[in-house]
């Protein structure tokens, strides 16, 4: 059997986070996986960039700032926001007769038709959003001490809140046909049901693995969180080079 070509996998951040939160994964992921961290304007390494802060406008950017990515064999990730914006995106290759992703990988976010539209339509000034990053539990000590840190944060949080807020979901749409496997937190206060609806979003397999832990339970148990993301990738092209991994 000649060796597959790497699947792309395409990431995408949290609110108020940058692409680097997936440099890690490149250590613990197969090797036949390529880790494609997508970096949005005004973080990171695109920090000088201006923040886009309307959905379908980010969407429209991702699409055909990683067209290239997107044209091999691939399967896009996002945890909360990013989550939601790989949807979008695999909507767009949809409506676009575009290659679709072997499969659509969301993390920590409620199914589009079980979003709370309110959820995003509390204060934005500095205290509330602090507040809120103390309650996911995912930013880091040191960002909190840095006045700059905390700035750069609380402007991509700011943004991305808008990214989300822009959100329509669109009830008619056909079911996507390609798997789709969600991955939650069992302390995160996403209810169970909202998960689930996932299902309705794709006409092929579904799968919701649970994990101890809040939001970032995917940082808290990040051993096993990986490991069910590396069996929900498309084996269907690399299960004999997984079984070599594994073994």
């Amino acid at each position: 059997m000649s060796a597959q070509a790497p699947l792309a996998l395409l990431c995408l951040p949290c609110a108020g986070a940058s692409a680097s939160m997936y440099l890690r994964w490149r250590r613990f992921l197969p090797p036949w996986v390529r880790i494609v961290p997508v970096e949005l304007p005004g973080r990171g390494a695109r920090m000088g960039e201006t923040f886009v802060e309307d959905f379908d406008a980010m969407v429209a950017r991702i699409c055909a700032e990683h067209a290239d990515a997107m044209r091999g064999d691939f399967a896009l990730f996002g945890h909360s926001m990013g989550a939601l914006l790989v949807h979008g995106v695999a909507r767009r290759l949809q409506s676009l007769r575009r290659p679709l992703p072997r499969a659509l990988l969301v993390s920590g976010c409620a199914a589009p038709s079980r979003r709370d539209p309110e959820r995003f339509d509390g204060g934005e000034d500095d205290a509330s959003l602090i507040a809120e990053l103390r309650k996911q539990g995912g930013t880091p000590e040191e960002v909190f001490a840095s006045e700059e840190l905390m700035r750069i944060t609380l402007d991509m949080l700011r943004a991305d809140r808008r990214v989300c807020r822009s959100h329509v979901h669109v009830a008619a749409w056909p079911p996507l046909p390609l798997p789709i496997h969600a991955f939650a937190g069992r302390q995160d206060d996403i209810e169970v049901p909202a998960m689930a609806a996932w299902s309705e979003e794709t006409g092929s397999a579904f799968t919701l693995d649970w994990f101890e832990g809040g939001h970032f339970f995917l940082r808290q148990h990040e051993a096993a969180f990986l490991a069910a993301l590396a069996r929900r990738l498309p084996t269907h092209l690399h299960q004999a080079q997984l079984q070599a991994h594994q073994g």
